[in-house]
């Protein structure tokens, strides 16, 4: 017996998706990857916030220690008299500068270098959290610390300048390393002039994670003059300087 031609064995009928299941998965799928991009960028803002907050609670510590002893954190001279017990602190050599750099080169900080005491004598005060001289980290988990001009003493030569250094910070200056493209520019746009080489907030691009601070921020092997650039993967540390009261 023949069935007819129009027809299928039983149970083997096949179903496709109408139109109308077709447009509903695909606002579905719509609606997850909005959800996806805009948790992504609900994420940037977060950290951006943090970033920010952490240059701003770093400079509220470092002018009350100021106001409270007269002496700038890790180069105060007179912390081992004040703080002796139980251990005692570093003293710094009073030069009213902070010797040592911002990553301390990639080393374990010791109290002996004033970049690492910077943090151990503003958390002996209670200004910040934690005990030691250990650096701290960022949201992204780049070192955040300070240093003077190159910190180098005793001249303390420029940083994050033109060639040469020309217009470089000598002053004391805050870094935060390891800062994703988009991080970086709305960190120094919040803060300052969104220009990567002028203002009180720059940066330079990063080859490698927590870099040594660069002379010559217009040097091409730093991102050379002018904005941040987003390529999608692109790494900035952003220094901002501080000065004495």
């Amino acid at each position: 017996m023949y069935l007819p031609a129009h027809k299928c064995p039983p149970g083997a009928e096949q179903k496709g998706f109408t139109l109308v299941e077709i447009a509903i998965a695909l606002v579905v799928i719509g609606l997850l990857l909005g959800a996806i991009f805009k948790g992504e960028e609900l994420i940037t803002q977060a950290r951006v916030k943090n970033v920010i907050a952490d240059f701003s609670n770093v400079s509220v510590a470092f002018h009350g220690y100021y106001d409270r002893y007269g002496a700038l954190p890790g180069d105060d001279s007179s912390a081992a008299v004040r703080w002796a017990a139980p251990t005692a602190a570093t003293s710094g050599n009073g030069d009213g500068q902070v010797a040592g750099t911002y990553n301390n080169g990639n080393a374990p900080c010791v109290a002996g270098v004033e970049s690492c005491s910077w943090w151990d004598h503003l958390r002996r005060a209670g200004f910040i959290s934690g005990s030691g001289a250990t650096l701290p980290r960022n949201v992204v988990g780049g070192l955040v610390g300070v240093q003077s001009g190159d910190g180098t003493a005793p001249t303390y030569g420029p940083v994050l300048g033109g060639p040469g250094g020309a217009g470089g910070f000598t002053v004391l200056i805050h870094c935060s390393a390891n800062l994703p493209e988009k991080i970086a520019t709305a960190v120094d746009v919040q803060l300052d002039d969104g220009a990567r080489s002028s203002g009180t907030v720059r940066g330079m691009l990063q080859a490698a994670p927590n870099p040594p601070i660069a002379v010559d921020a217009t040097d091409a092997a730093v991102g050379g003059a002018g904005s941040y650039v987003e390529t999608g993967t692109n790494v900035y540390t952003v220094c901002r300087a501080m000065q004495a009261p």
